[in-house]
C-alpha cells in the first residue's frame, strides 16, 4: 500500500520536447570514434521489466508486463514511459533513491525518524509535483519551511544533529557533487580547486545552527553571532575561516578582532514568518549560502543531470557519480554539457531528463557486453546493476503476493543485507547472497504468501508439473522458460508430490534468490 503518494502533477507540453536524439547523436558519436559496435536492442520482455524496474522500483505483475506485449503500436515503448512517469509509484521510487543518496542508510529508528518528521513525505511530493530541484535544494539547506508541506525538508540538516563537518561533508556530494572530505586538513592533493579554505568555508556557513524541536516540529534556529576560527594546514600555517565554497566568495562579513566578545542582540534578529518559528538573523549565513552559493552555483544543475543519469544507466557520464572533479573527466563532455544547460534551461525539471533517458538508444540496448568492448564509459550495452532494498522487497512483493506494497520487516532486514544504490562497482556481498538462500525473513514470507491471487496458490491450480514449471520462470523472471529448466523443475515437483507445496515454496525460493532476479538487466 503506497503510504504518501500524492496526485503527479502533469507536465506542461511545451516543456516535454525530447532530449533523446541529443543523446542518442552524442553516444552514437562516441562509439564511431572508438570503433565500437554497441550491443543489439533488448527485447520487450527484458525492457518492460527493465523499465518498471528503474521508474516504479519495482518488476511489473504478470498483467502488467502481458498489457504491453500485446500492444502492437511502434511507439509503445515511449508511451509506457510517459505512463509510469506519471504514477504516483514513480515519486515513491525516486523519493527511497533520494533519501538514500542525500542522507545515506540507517537503522530501522533512522527510517522511523525521518517517517515520522515528514522527510519521506516531502520528497515523495517535491518529486510527484515535478518541483524544480533547485527550489528544492534551496528549501532543504535554508531549513526554514514557509508553509507545512515544506517542513520535512529540515531534516537534511536536523538529523546532522549540529555536527557541523558531517553537514558540509555531506551537503558537497549531496548538492554539488563533489567530496571534500581530502580536504580537511590540506588543499586536496589531486584535485586543485577543492581546497582547505573551501571545506572550512562550507563548515562555516552551516556552523551557527542548532537543532531545537519547537511547537511547529524540528528546526534549525540560526544565531547572529559565533562561528568564527582558524584553521591550520599540514605545516601549522592558520587562516580565518572565511564563507567560501567552489569559486563563490568570500562573501563580506564583519569579522570581531581578537579578543573582542560578541553580544547576542535582540537587534540582530527579524521575527520569524512562521508562528512559533525561531527567529532569524538579519545576516544568515545559510540564507547568504543558498542565494549567493548554491541556487546559481554552475554544478549544482551538474551534480543532478549526472546523478540521473547513474540513476537511469548504471554509471555517471562522471565516474563516480558524486566526484565531479579535475581528476574524473566526463565521458562524453559534450553531452554533459548540453544536458546540464537544457537542465536549467527548463527550470531544473527532473522529469524531462528522465523521460529522455529512458527513450534513448543506449537505456534499450541489451545487458550482453560485446566481446569487442570492455569499458563500460561508453554504454555500449546495458549496464547490470543489482537491485536496492526497496525495489527487491517489492518486487518480491509483487511476485509473491501479486500486490505492490511495501512488507516493512522484509524491507528492515533487505536495507541491512542489500548494497547501497548507485555503488561504484556493482559486486555481491557474501552476507547478501547468504540472506537471500538461507534468510528467516525471506523464508517466512514465501510461506505465509498463500492468498488466492499469490503465485504459490496460482501456481497449484495449473494443470501439471509441466505446466507448474512453465508458470513459475514465467512469472518470476519475466521470460519463457527453456526446455533445461522446465525438465529441472517438472523432475523437482514429480519427485515431491507428497509434499507439493512444501516443493513449490522451494522452487520459489531458488527462482527470487538467483542472480536473474536480483539484478536489474
Amino acid at each position: 500500500m503506497l503510504t504518501h503518494a500524492p496526485a503527479v502533477a502533469a507536465e506542461p507540453v511545451a516543456a516535454r520536447s525530447d532530449l533523446t536524439a541529443t543523446i542518442d547523436r552524442a553516444i552514437r558519436s562516441a562509439w564511431q570514434q572508438q570503433k565500437i559496435e554497441p550491443a543489439d536492442r533488448c527485447s520487450d520482455p527484458v525492457f518492460v521489466r527493465r523499465v518498471y524496474l528503474d521508474l516504479l522500483g519495482r518488476v511489473p505483475t504478470m498483467e502488467e508486463r502481458d498489457t504491453f506485449l500485446a500492444n502492437a503500436s511502434a511507439d509503445r515503448r515511449s508511451k509506457l514511459v510517459d505512463q509510469l512517469l506519471t504514477s504516483p509509484e514513480q515519486a515513491e521510487h525516486f523519493a527511497d533513491l533520494f533519501d538514500a543518496i542525500l542522507l545515506g542508510r540507517g537503522n530501522q529508528g533512522v527510517y522511523d525518524q525521518r517517517e515520522k518528521h515528514g522527510w519521506k513525505k516531502y520528497l515523495v511530493n517535491a518529486i510527484a509535483e515535478n518541483r524544480p530541484w533547485n527550489d528544492v535544494a534551496a528549501e532543504v539547506l535554508l531549513a526554514r519551511p514557509e508553509a507545512p508541506q515544506q517542513d520535512g525538508a529540515v531534516w537534511f540538516l536536523y538529523e546532522k544533529k549540529d555536527k557541523y563537518q558531517e553537514i558540509a561533508e555531506a551537503v558537497a556530494p549531496a548538492f554539488f557533487g563533489i567530496r571534500i572530505e581530502c580536504a580537511q586538513c590540506h588543499d586536496h592533493m589531486m584535485v586543485d580547486e577543492i581546497t582547505q579554505a573551501d571545506y572550512w568555508g562550507l563548515v562555516a556557513f552551516f556552523n551557527r545552527g542548532k537543532n531545537k524541536m519547537t511547537p511547529n516540529g524540528p528546526r534549525v534556529v540560526e544565531s547572529a553571532i559565533g562561528g568564527f576560527s582558524e584553521f591550520a594546514d599540514l605545516t601549522g600555517s592558520s587562516s580565518p575561516n572565511r564563507l567560501q565554497f567552489m569559486g563563490k566568495g568570500p562573501l563580506d562579513e564583519a569579522r570581531p578582532k581578537a579578543g573582542d566578545k560578541q553580544q547576542d542582540k535582540d537587534e540582530l534578529y527579524i521575527k520569524a514568518a512562521v508562528k512559533n518559528d525561531p527567529r532569524v538573523p538579519k545576516f544568515s549565513r545559510r540564507e547568504q549560502f543558498v542565494k549567493q552559493v548554491l541556487v546559481e552555483h554552475p554544478l549544482l544543475a551538474r551534480a543532478m543531470v549526472n546523478r540521473l543519469w547513474a540513476i537511469m544507466m548504471g554509471r555517471g557520464l562522471v565516474h563516480p557519480y558524486d566526484e565531479i572533479d579535475s581528476m574524473h573527466p566526463p565521458s562524453h563532455p559534450e553531452l554533459l554539457d548540453a544536458l546540464t544547460q537544457d537542465f536549467r534551461e527548463s527550470g531544473f525539471q527532473m522529469r524531462r531528463l528522465v523521460r529522455a533517458l529512458a527513450n534513448s538508444e543506449a537505456y534499450q540496448l541489451q545487458a550482453i557486453r560485446p566481446e569487442s568492448v570492455n569499458d563500460p564509459q561508453w554504454f555500449a550495452w546495458y549496464l547490470q546493476r543489482p537491485l536496492t532494498a526497496e525495489q527487491m522487497a517489492r518486487s518480491l512483493q509483487v511476485v509473491l503476493r501479486g500486490e505492490a506494497s511495501l512488507n516493512r520487516t522484509l524491507l528492515a532486514s533487505l536495507r541491512t543485507q542489500v548494497p547501497d544504490v548507485l555503488p561504484d562497482n556493482v559486486q555481491v556481498d557474501v552476507t547478501e547472497a547468504l540472506f537471500m538462500t538461507n534468510g528467516a525473513q525471506l523464508e517466512a514470507m514465501i510461506q505465509n504468501s498463500r492468498q488466492p491471487q499469490s503465485l504459490h496458490q496460482r501456481t497449484l491450480r495449473q494443470s501439471n508439473h509441466p505446466s507448474r514449471a512453465k508458470w513459475l520462470v514465467d512469472a518470476v523472471l519475466g521470460r519463457s522458460a527453456d526446455q533445461a529448466e522446465i525438465d529441472a523443475i517438472t523432475a523437482y515437483l514429480a519427485e515431491r508430490d507428497d509434499r507439493l507445496e512444501q516443493a513449490i515454496d522451494q522452487v520459489i525460493w531458488s527462482l527470487v534468490s538467483s542472480g536473474e532476479f536480483r539484478f536489474n538487466h
